[in-house]
């Protein structure tokens, strides 16, 4: 919600450049990559807990629970420290013959900040929570297929839309981020044309990564019977739906 705030901001900056002022700059950009930090990485954690709930459900289940506050407050805290240096660096810059942009500056000669500044949100952003879901959810999968549970269906519909949903709304933007890497590193060669449609594919499949935070929900609200029953039961407290409409849902 809080990133949604400033997707006007942004879409203001595509329009006209740059005029916010570096103050705003630095905020909004923080809120972006606390954005991008948190969501993946607290999917990540969802993976987690549904791998203890369902392959180690007798051991950990009810001894598990009083951590989950300080597990999301950790998360939160680990996203503000990666989102840090882009807080430090960002600002308002005029380049000649070109709107104002907001972009870090970091002076000259820093190739190696950058490409480690590119190693973040390829290492926490995407290998690495990309990795602890493969692990969990394989592994929840295969108890899943072991046992005679009669929701196991619905579980691996949601399972395999959280994981495909991820891949295709963040690999194509890591993908453009490995290929930008690259050519600052000389590997490829560097050249204006190649330099302008790289800027413009990270453009376009950044958009595609935070789509990712709207489709989340809907997997979880349309797909998940559990979270839409939750969800249900709220809207009939609060009177947005009749109790009858509740009891045809179901329980899960």
């Amino acid at each position: 919600l809080l990133f949604a705030l400033t997707l006007p901001i942004w879409a203001a900056s595509k329009a006209k450049g740059w005029i916010f002022g570096t103050p705003l700059c630095k905020v909004v950009s923080l809120l972006k990559e606390v954005n991008f930090y948190s969501s993946i990485l607290l999917l990540a954690c969802i993976s987690v807990d549904r791998y203890l709930a369902i392959v180690h459900a007798t051991r950990t289940l009810t001894q598990k629970r009083h951590w989950v506050k300080f597990i999301c407050l950790g998360i939160w805290a680990l996203s503000l420290i990666l989102s840090l240096p882009i807080f430090v660096f960002r600002r308002a810059i005029n380049p000649p013959y070109s709107s104002p942009v907001c972009y870090e500056d970091m002076g000259a000669n820093t190739t190696k900040l950058r490409i480690v500044m590119r190693a973040l949100p390829q290492t926490f952003g995407f290998l690495l929570p990309l990795a602890v879901m493969l692990f969990c959810y394989g592994l929840t999968l295969r108890t899943l297929f072991e046992a005679h549970m009669g929701q196991k269906h619905r579980a691996m519909r949601v399972i395999f839309a959280v994981v495909l949903v991820f891949l295709l709304c963040w690999l194509p933007y890591n993908l453009v981020l490995v290929a930008d890497t690259l050519m600052r590193l000389r590997v490829i060669q560097e050249t204006c044309e190649r330099r302008n449609d790289i800027g413009r594919a990270l453009d376009a499949t950044e958009i595609l990564g935070f789509l990712h935070s709207c489709l989340n929900p809907f997997i979880y609200a349309f797909i998940g019977q559990k979270f839409r029953h939750g969800l249900l039961k709220i809207m009939a407290f609060h009177g947005l739906i009749s109790k009858e409409y509740l009891s045809k849902d179901g329980r899960p």
